[in-house]
């Protein structure tokens, strides 16, 4: 059980099967784009549908390949700042939002499992999205077991994208200093050049041609998605060329502690 984890087993209440440490109210979300996001975040199995289909992003097959490796009935893993997605049975979400698929409501730069008490550890594109992405990485280093496995994916040539905030971008230096304390396994991009592409001219288009309105970029933007996301499938090539790291949408970090 995962109650077996937590450091302070007086510290939390149980709400709809949630563990709840801390839950954090923020104020309505200002960005249009992103409050159509959080409409269709609530259909989780929808929501990612649409976004491997017209995202400028190319879908991501390493996570699959990691928890098969590495994740299994036997193991502890933990996915930090899950949202509402459920990559695995086999994997617990927490997350400061009570989404539907949250098994842990907690801040994530004050976890609260006990130190070296996790065998697996995923963050999948949320230290952009915290003001101390280097406390949050000391906190999953903490928690994990010696010899435990982190999986990092995070973006570089993205553009702004809040939910509710969005502070960070990192290069593939920036990452390994970020992960100083662990042992890389792999480091590479993932996205490719042209979905790093994509993110930055769909944004740009959207832009130009909205003259100023928000509601106007919002379609913009939309259509722009619908009309160029196949281009994004160039990157199953493009990715594998040694400078694609260079305008990468982003990275993908696999260490050990």
């Amino acid at each position: 059980m995962i109650k077996d984890l937590f450091k302070n087993k007086d510290s939390y209440r149980i709400e709809q099967g949630k563990y709840i440490f801390q839950k954090l109210e923020f104020s309505d979300i200002s960005d249009v784009f992103d409050k159509v996001k959080s409409i269709f975040k609530k259909y989780p199995k929808f929501y990612y549908f649409l976004i491997n289909l017209i995202s400028p992003m190319m879908e991501n097959k390493k996570v699959d390949d990691f928890l098969e490796k590495y994740v299994n009935e036997e193991t502890i893993a933990l996915n930090i700042g899950s949202g509402n997605s459920q990559i695995s049975k086999h994997v617990y979400n927490v997350d400061i939002f009570a989404y539907d698929n949250v098994d842990v409501v907690c801040d994530i730069a004050d976890l609260p499992f006990k130190d070296n008490s996790v065998d697996v550890v995923l963050n999948l594109v949320v230290l952009e999205h915290v003001p101390n992405p280097q406390q949050v990485m000391a906190e999953m280093h903490r928690v994990l077991k010696p010899d435990g496995i982190i999986y990092t994916a995070i973006p570089f040539i993205q553009g702004f994208h809040a939910s509710p905030y969005d502070f960070t971008r990192l290069t593939e230096e920036g990452i390994k200093v970020l992960h100083k304390d662990f042992q890389q396994i792999d480091l590479r991009p993932f996205g490719g050049p042209t979905s790093g592409l994509l993110c930055i001219l769909q944004e740009y288009i959207a832009i130009l041609f909205s003259f100023g309105n928000k509601k106007i970029h919002l379609f913009i933007h939309l259509l722009s998605m619908l009309l160029t996301f196949p281009l994004k499938f160039l990157d199953y090539f493009l990715i594998h060329h040694p400078m694609a790291k260079n305008i990468a949408a982003g990275f993908v970090y696999i260490g050990k502690k």
